[in-house]
């Protein structure tokens, strides 16, 4: 989180923001990955864009608060400042515990720890990157995007986050030399559309050991020949049995 902090600090600099707006904005939005992409619209000349970008980035945060609202606290003092602490490492640490204390607990360490060292990496770049003028030199530009390949990998696995992953890259990259700064990412977004086509239903495959077999065309009749005469073999044999038995 130092590491990432710096990194945004280090941009925020280069991208021409000062140091104590970089500053600012991780105290009081705290809002990670929808600083970076603010802090790029603005310097881009796109400030309602990175509004936007804001809202739909952080549009997470809506089911985190639900699923977080008892634990965060009861008053109201309590959930303003939980609410402020969310982000997504908080509530994965929080909802990995037990209901009650155990989850209280965790949440308000996770997110006191993440705010803290948030704030000293973003105050570690402004005073790196002012130093040395480029990000790139200490190789602070790379760390936000490495972070955020390695919260992405494990997601991959799953077949359908690779669909949608797959579709919205590519949207973007078309999108890129005919769209403002900022606004291909945003379209990304439509890559979410390949949740709603229709799904193959996999075929019903027989259970392993099951002893029913389904009739071919034209295998009626022997079956039933083969039934009538006596303790065959298949189903209709072994019934006959038991019931001897």
């Amino acid at each position: 989180m130092v590491a990432v902090g710096a990194s945004f600090g280090a941009i925020a600099v280069a991208a021409g923001l000062p140091g104590w707006a970089a500053v600012a904005m991780s105290t009081l939005l705290f809002a990670g990955g929808a600083q970076f992409m603010a802090v790029g619209l603005i310097a881009a000349g796109s400030p309602f864009a990175a509004i936007l970008a804001g809202l739909l980035l952080n549009a997470r945060h809506l089911p985190f608060g639900l699923a977080l609202g008892d634990t965060v606290g009861t008053r109201w003092p309590a959930r303003l400042v939980g609410s402020h602490l969310m982000t997504d490492e908080a509530t994965a640490f929080a909802l990995a515990q037990a209901t009650g204390a155990g989850r209280r607990r965790a949440y308000w360490l996770a997110g006191t720890t993440f705010f803290v060292t948030w704030n000293v990496g973003t105050v570690l770049g402004v005073l790196l990157g002012g130093a040395t003028g480029d990000p790139a030199a200490l190789g602070l530009d790379a760390a936000f995007p490495a972070g955020l390949l390695a919260l992405l990998m494990p997601t991959l696995r799953d077949r359908e986050t690779r669909r949608v992953v797959l579709v919205g890259a590519v949207i973007a990259l078309l999108a890129t030399p005919v769209l403002p700064a900022g606004l291909p990412v945003l379209s990304a977004l439509a890559g979410l559309a390949v949740l709603a086509l229709p799904r193959r239903q996999p075929e019903r495959a027989e259970r392993p050991g099951s002893d029913v077999t389904h009739p071919r065309p034209g295998d009626q009749g022997e079956r039933s020949a083969a039934g009538g005469r006596g303790a065959g073999t298949g189903v209709i044999g072994r019934v006959e049995k038991e019931r001897t038995c």
